[in-house]
Protein backbone atom coordinates (compact mmCIF):
# COMPACT_ATOMS: atom_id res chain seq x y z
CA UNK A 1 0.00 0.00 0.00
CA UNK A 2 1.35 3.42 -0.94
CA UNK A 3 2.19 6.12 1.59
CA UNK A 4 1.07 9.65 0.80
CA UNK A 5 3.46 12.59 1.08
CA UNK A 6 2.06 16.10 1.44
CA UNK A 7 4.41 19.04 1.71
CA UNK A 8 4.22 22.78 1.19
CA UNK A 9 6.41 25.81 1.64
CA UNK A 10 5.50 29.50 1.54
CA UNK A 11 7.77 32.20 0.17
CA UNK A 12 7.53 35.96 0.61
CA UNK A 13 8.31 36.47 -3.10
CA UNK A 14 5.59 36.69 -5.73
CA UNK A 15 4.48 33.71 -7.75
CA UNK A 16 6.18 35.28 -10.81
CA UNK A 17 9.53 35.49 -9.00
CA UNK A 18 9.31 31.94 -7.65
CA UNK A 19 8.29 30.56 -11.05
CA UNK A 20 11.23 32.32 -12.72
CA UNK A 21 13.57 30.61 -10.26
CA UNK A 22 11.97 27.17 -10.59
CA UNK A 23 12.22 27.32 -14.38
CA UNK A 24 15.72 28.81 -14.55
CA UNK A 25 18.92 26.94 -15.34
CA UNK A 26 21.04 28.97 -12.92
CA UNK A 27 18.71 28.06 -10.01
CA UNK A 28 18.87 24.33 -10.79
CA UNK A 29 22.63 24.27 -11.18
CA UNK A 30 23.08 26.07 -7.84
CA UNK A 31 20.50 23.83 -6.14
CA UNK A 32 22.26 20.66 -7.28
CA UNK A 33 25.58 21.92 -5.93
CA UNK A 34 24.10 23.10 -2.62
CA UNK A 35 21.57 20.35 -1.84
CA UNK A 36 22.44 17.49 -4.19
CA UNK A 37 25.13 15.87 -2.08
CA UNK A 38 28.32 14.11 -3.14
CA UNK A 39 28.24 12.79 -6.68
CA UNK A 40 24.90 14.39 -7.58
CA UNK A 41 24.50 14.94 -11.30
CA UNK A 42 22.05 15.92 -14.01
CA UNK A 43 20.66 13.37 -16.43
CA UNK A 44 19.25 16.34 -18.30
CA UNK A 45 18.19 19.92 -17.67
CA UNK A 46 15.91 21.35 -20.32
CA UNK A 47 14.73 24.93 -19.86
CA UNK A 48 12.01 26.24 -22.17
CA UNK A 49 9.92 29.39 -22.29
CA UNK A 50 8.71 29.39 -18.68
CA UNK A 51 9.06 25.60 -18.36
CA UNK A 52 11.65 23.16 -17.10
CA UNK A 53 12.27 19.42 -17.28
CA UNK A 54 15.00 18.14 -14.96
CA UNK A 55 16.41 14.71 -14.23
CA UNK A 56 19.00 14.36 -11.51
CA UNK A 57 20.68 11.57 -9.61
CA UNK A 58 21.46 11.79 -5.92
CA UNK A 59 22.64 9.29 -3.31
CA UNK A 60 21.85 8.82 0.35
CA UNK A 61 24.96 7.39 2.04
CA UNK A 62 24.44 3.98 3.64
CA UNK A 63 25.49 5.32 7.05
CA UNK A 64 22.41 7.58 7.02
CA UNK A 65 20.00 4.72 6.33
CA UNK A 66 18.26 2.48 8.85
CA UNK A 67 19.25 -1.18 8.92
CA UNK A 68 15.94 -2.30 7.39
CA UNK A 69 16.94 -0.52 4.18
CA UNK A 70 20.58 -1.59 4.10
CA UNK A 71 19.58 -5.20 4.76
CA UNK A 72 17.46 -5.18 1.61
CA UNK A 73 19.80 -2.97 -0.42
CA UNK A 74 23.39 -2.78 0.89
CA UNK A 75 25.36 0.37 0.14
CA UNK A 76 24.31 3.88 -0.73
CA UNK A 77 20.78 4.46 -1.96
CA UNK A 78 20.94 5.95 -5.46
CA UNK A 79 17.84 7.91 -6.43
CA UNK A 80 17.00 9.25 -9.87
CA UNK A 81 14.50 12.11 -9.75
CA UNK A 82 12.60 14.06 -12.36
CA UNK A 83 10.79 17.34 -11.92
CA UNK A 84 8.86 19.34 -14.46
CA UNK A 85 7.22 22.75 -14.25
CA UNK A 86 4.78 24.14 -16.76
CA UNK A 87 4.17 27.77 -17.68
CA UNK A 88 2.68 30.29 -15.28
CA UNK A 89 -0.94 31.07 -16.11
CA UNK A 90 -3.39 33.02 -14.00
CA UNK A 91 -1.07 33.17 -11.00
CA UNK A 92 -0.57 29.40 -10.96
CA UNK A 93 1.81 26.78 -12.36
CA UNK A 94 1.75 23.02 -12.09
CA UNK A 95 4.33 20.34 -12.39
CA UNK A 96 5.10 16.70 -11.75
CA UNK A 97 7.81 14.72 -10.02
CA UNK A 98 8.97 11.12 -10.01
CA UNK A 99 11.75 9.22 -8.31
CA UNK A 100 13.05 5.70 -8.53
CA UNK A 101 15.49 3.95 -6.24
CA UNK A 102 18.14 1.71 -7.82
CA UNK A 103 17.93 -1.88 -6.60
CA UNK A 104 14.70 -1.39 -4.66
CA UNK A 105 11.20 -1.87 -6.09
CA UNK A 106 10.26 1.62 -4.95
CA UNK A 107 8.67 4.49 -6.81
CA UNK A 108 7.64 8.01 -5.91
CA UNK A 109 5.40 10.24 -7.99
CA UNK A 110 3.07 13.16 -7.66
CA UNK A 111 2.11 16.67 -8.57
CA UNK A 112 3.52 20.10 -7.79
CA UNK A 113 1.60 23.36 -7.55
CA UNK A 114 2.84 26.94 -7.36
CA UNK A 115 0.16 29.45 -6.40
CA UNK A 116 -0.32 32.94 -5.04
CA UNK A 117 -0.55 33.17 -1.26
CA UNK A 118 -1.39 36.72 -0.18
CA UNK A 119 1.57 38.89 -1.22
CA UNK A 120 3.78 35.82 -1.55
CA UNK A 121 3.47 32.34 -2.94
CA UNK A 122 3.26 28.68 -1.95
CA UNK A 123 4.73 25.57 -3.53
CA UNK A 124 2.82 22.40 -2.70
CA UNK A 125 3.64 18.77 -3.31
CA UNK A 126 1.11 15.93 -3.27
CA UNK A 127 2.66 12.56 -3.90
CA UNK A 128 3.04 8.99 -2.87
CA UNK A 129 5.77 6.46 -2.31
CA UNK A 130 5.20 2.77 -2.94
CA UNK A 131 7.55 -0.11 -2.18
CA UNK A 132 6.43 -3.44 -3.61
CA UNK A 133 7.96 -5.81 -1.07
CA UNK A 134 5.87 -8.18 1.04
CA UNK A 135 5.96 -7.67 4.80
CA UNK A 136 8.56 -4.87 4.93
CA UNK A 137 7.39 -2.61 2.11
CA UNK A 138 5.39 -0.37 4.47
CA UNK A 139 8.37 0.14 6.77
CA UNK A 140 10.62 1.05 3.87
CA UNK A 141 7.93 3.41 2.52
CA UNK A 142 7.98 5.18 5.88
CA UNK A 143 11.77 5.56 5.77
CA UNK A 144 11.69 6.87 2.20
CA UNK A 145 8.89 9.32 3.08
CA UNK A 146 10.99 10.64 5.98
CA UNK A 147 14.09 11.00 3.78
CA UNK A 148 12.09 12.74 1.04
CA UNK A 149 10.54 15.14 3.55
CA UNK A 150 13.98 16.00 4.93
CA UNK A 151 15.29 16.57 1.40
CA UNK A 152 12.30 18.78 0.55
CA UNK A 153 12.91 20.88 3.67
CA UNK A 154 16.56 21.33 2.64
CA UNK A 155 15.45 22.33 -0.86
CA UNK A 156 12.93 24.78 0.65
CA UNK A 157 15.68 26.45 2.68
CA UNK A 158 17.89 26.65 -0.41
CA UNK A 159 15.06 28.12 -2.49
CA UNK A 160 14.24 30.73 0.15
CA UNK A 161 17.88 31.80 0.26
CA UNK A 162 18.16 31.81 -3.52
CA UNK A 163 15.05 33.94 -3.87
CA UNK A 164 16.28 36.39 -1.22
CA UNK A 165 19.55 36.93 -3.04
CA UNK A 166 18.26 36.84 -6.63
CA UNK A 167 15.01 38.86 -6.55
Amino acid sequence: MARRILHSCSYRQSVDQVHRALTGEQYWRARLVEVGGDGASFGHLTVGDGTVDVELTQAIPAEHLPSIVTTVRPGDLVITRTETWGPLAGGRATGTFTARVDGVPAALSGTLTLSTDGDGSTVGLDGQVEVKMPLIGGKIESVIAEQVTELLENEDRFTAGWLSSHT
